[in-house]
């Protein structure tokens, strides 16, 4: 290991339910009281940032936003640190999609927010291995794009990137390099993973780059030029694996040898048997320590990340 990695603390964000359903995995949260019951066990367990989808994410508004706050307040009054954060809701346009961020942020300490640089098709597989053929799409204009940084920047959020492709994390390095990033910005490289969420043999969702360690290289090739030619400092960034399991492998070693950190949780997972977030978080924890790195605790993570007050 690099010894610029060595010693250097490790951010573990725990993405707890997503389209997770129980009928998949009986440990997914999908109650308010289960999804306070399992970011306290995360949080106490190691990780520092808690990602969630509302029991109904096609509400919107003050309405959509009380859903948040019914599990985040709990959270938030046993770790004031912990950094929480939602997911879109349903809409046709951007400003549907976020309708309920606003008041979210006068309800409740919210620090970070969400902006995904691109758009991607991330394609079910058939019983044939082929692309279902479906007509969705996970669309991000440039306007809509620029809309999230612009509400990030109101409201004071940081801007949490999920980058499914190459040119997501070339968008949000054009912002990066324009000066037009909010501060606070954290990188999520998301890889598709090579294990089905129905069962061994097939790619359940075919996009992006596979969790290989070359994966990897590629975008900190990236993150490196960038950061030379504008003479900044590498953003912070982490690597998720959807539809697979991020500890099955060498690449979130990799990832621990060259200074990243990890996301985790049943939102991603689609491994062997069906364990709970909070196994998964152990996991990774245990990841880290065999790599020498320490756990950030909520209030580093806040310090690594510059996140706005």
């Amino acid at each position: 290991m690099p010894d610029a990695a060595a010693g250097t603390p490790v951010i573990i964000e725990v993405a707890l339910n997503g389209a997770t359903t129980t009928a998949r995995n009986p440990n997914s949260p999908q109650t308010q009281e289960a999804l306070v019951a399992d970011a306290l066990l995360c949080i106490e367990a190691g990780a520092s940032i808690v990602h969630t989808h509302a029991p109904d994410i096609s509400i919107g508004g003050a309405a959509g936003a009380q859903q948040y706050v019914d599990h985040f307040a709990p959270v938030h009054e046993r770790f004031p640190e912990a950094i929480l954060y939602p997911t879109l809701v349903f809409g046709e346009t951007i400003a549907e999609k976020t309708s309920h961020i606003e008041p979210l942020c006068k309800a409740y300490p919210l620090r970070m927010g969400f902006v995904d640089p691109g758009s991607v098709n991330l394609m079910p597989t058939g019983d044939d291995g082929l692309p279902m053929q479906t007509d969705w799409a996970y669309m991000n204009s440039p306007a809509d794009i620029a809309y999230k940084f612009a509400l990030c920047e109101r409201l004071g959020l940081a801007p949490g990137m999920a980058i499914f492709e190459p040119g997501f994390l070339r968008a949000a390095l054009a912002y990066h390099a324009a000066g037009s990033m909010p501060k606070g910005a954290f990188l999520r490289f998301y890889f598709g993973g090579e294990r089905s969420y129905r069962g061994e043999g097939a790619i359940d969702l075919l996009f992006g780059l596979p969790p290989r360690k070359s994966s990897l290289d590629v975008y900190l090739e990236m993150l490196t030029d960038h950061s030379e030619r504008t003479g900044t400092a590498l953003l912070p960034w982490s690597i998720a694996v959807v539809s697979g399991d991020i500890c099955d492998g060498d690449l979130a070693r990799h990832a621990l040898s060259r200074g990243g950190h990890l996301r985790v949780g049943l939102e991603d997972y689609a491994g062997r048997g069906a364990p709970s977030n909070l196994q998964l978080v152990e996991e990774a924890v245990a990841l880290c320590k065999e790599a020498g790195r320490p756990i950030a605790s909520p209030a580093e993570s806040a310090k690594i990340l510059n996140l706005p007050n």
